[in-house]
């Protein structure tokens, strides 16, 4: 039997390092929580009667000598935890004994070093379950699981990997597992067509959080609307009097494309600037980038939610991390945005973020931008290119299996 003790930062790293070096046929003697770490003692070769009979005569075999100060959780037969140390004095009803305050305190102590172990010991028997019924669908279901791993290479997030892959036929050949995922992407990724023909009439209004473009893809959406439709057709509105220089800037924009831009400071000053610019063909909004912890998020949804045939567009960066999307999201929902524009593709560097909340929240995609050029770096959203173009930025090595049972093995289980 040969043993060996591993520390790592936490328990999910501690088994990845036990099924590196030692195999799945590893077994997990005990695990202690230390201030640098998890500690897990392993051992390959287990022989449980050699250990029984080691103990009995009081030796430790060739498990290495256990730190007295913290006590041991035991997991390779039967899981043994200590309850926390009870004081047997008599407690009076008038007045504390002496000492029964450190004898509280150190019941606490090992309640809380009780509680840290069996929730360590929980976290390992999961990663265990993971793993077990990921490797199982692996050997009954290969083509399936060749898809989720597809999926997760393109850096779809989990719960959108598993339920694109529930709507795949039972039985699929090695040629459709290959190239499924592409075409599965493809088909639940809405786009809206705006733009393809010119029916970008109406107003707009672009909302998101800070930093996501909202101006510079108002003024590609502009120049786009003059070139097709005049510059007097044109109108440009700004609701953004929180960032300095923001009207400046769009304004900017405005008198290198000829087109004037109004400023509305409230409800009643859009209604009446949309009320005037009723007759042009495109009326573009810009809107203050408000996140969604932000106060003022509600007085701009509730100035938006008050004008009439106001289409609101949700501008999200293709490089931010998938859990801001989703928040950011999230935060816009109650303003029921129709549709939305996918800024930086240029700086992403995978797309499967962004593509996992588009699907989940099915969410029309207008329009795609990949650089400041105006009106350049600009297009109409193709779910095959956005897809395809993911594919060309997905990592180039296939995830390995820690990783797939974390993200599947307990869902495989639970099904």
């Amino acid at each position: 039997m040969k043993i060996k003790r591993f520390v790592a930062a936490d328990m999910r790293q501690a088994m990845r390092e036990v099924r590196e070096e030692q195999g799945p046929e590893a077994v997990i003697l005990s695990t202690r929580r230390m201030e640098d770490g998890i500690e897990v003692i392993a051992a390959i070769d287990y022989d449980e009667a050699l250990m029984r009979e080691a103990s009995r005569h009081g030796a430790p075999a060739e498990t290495p000598p256990a730190d007295r100060s913290e006590p041991t959780l035991h997991v390779a037969s039967e899981p043994v935890a200590r309850a926390p140390r009870a004081s047997a004095a008599p407690v009076a009803a008038a007045a504390e004994p002496p000492g029964m305050r450190p004898l509280m305190e150190r019941a606490a102590q090992d309640t809380a070093q009780l509680r840290s172990e069996l929730g360590s010991m929980r976290e390992m028997l999961e990663m265990q379950l993971s793993s077990l019924a990921w490797n199982d669908m692996e050997r009954r279901q290969p083509l399936r699981a060749r898809v989720l791993r597809e999926m997760t290479r393109l850096g779809i997030e989990a719960d959108v990997a598993r339920a694109l892959v529930d709507e795949l036929p039972d039985q699929i050949n090695a040629e459709q597992a290959r190239y499924l995922p592409l075409g599965m992407l493809s088909r639940h990724l809405a786009v809206s067509g705006r733009g393809l023909h010119g029916d970008d009439r109406g107003i707009t209004a672009l909302v998101g959080p800070t930093g996501v473009g909202k101006t510079t893809t108002i003024a590609k959406l502009a120049a786009r609307a003059v070139m097709r439709h005049g510059a007097d057709q044109v109108a440009l509105v700004s609701t953004d009097h929180y960032r300095i220089g923001a009207a400046a800037q769009l304004e900017h924009y405005g008198r290198l494309l000829g087109v004037r831009v109004y400023p509305a400071y409230d409800a009643e000053s859009l209604r009446k600037v949309l009320e005037m610019l009723r007759s042009r063909h495109t009326v573009l909004i810009d809107t203050a980038g408000v996140a969604g912890s932000d106060p003022r998020l509600t007085q701009q949804l509730e100035i938006l939610a008050d004008a009439s045939e106001l289409r609101a567009c949700l501008v999200l960066a293709a490089n931010a991390q998938s859990q801001s999307l989703d928040d950011a999201v999230r935060a816009y929902l109650p303003l029921k945005p129709h549709a939305c524009i996918l800024t930086k593709l240029d700086e992403a560097p995978s797309l499967g973020g962004a593509l996992s909340v588009l699907i989940r929240h099915r969410l029309p995609l207008d329009y795609t931008t990949d650089g400041q050029r105006v009106p350049e770096d600009i297009a109409t959203a193709d779910a095959r290119v956005l897809v395809c173009r993911a594919a060309q930025s997905a990592r180039s090595h296939a995830p390995d299996e820690s990783l797939m049972a974390e993200r599947f093995g307990l869902a495989v289980a639970s099904a």
